[in-house]
């Protein structure tokens, strides 16, 4: 695992997920300018009662807001799919 993807999980963690699957595709975006300044592609699925009765635009923001600094060094682009336990 890469030490970006254990920064994340071990971030994430904050959120109490039921559910946390990170996916680096940050093979699929070689040579995009994000990628040559080193900053990865990922998709997140997550599953947390702290997203309930949260709006998608509330949940991703809670989601960058404990991600912190990762958002703007190693993570380029993220992909979310954040979700309240009776959703998933």
């Amino acid at each position: 695992m890469s030490d970006t993807l254990a920064q994340m999980e071990q971030r994430l963690a904050a959120l109490a997920p039921s559910r946390l699957d990170i996916r680096d595709d940050s093979q699929l975006h070689a040579g995009h300018a994000g990628a040559r300044a080193g900053g990865g592609h990922y998709h997140l699925t997550i599953t947390s009662t702290q997203f309930s009765g949260l709006s998608r635009v509330a949940r991703h923001r809670l989601v960058y807001q404990t991600l912190g600094d990762l958002m703007q060094t190693r993570i380029h682009a993220l992909a979310i799919d954040a979700l309240a336990p009776d959703e998933s």
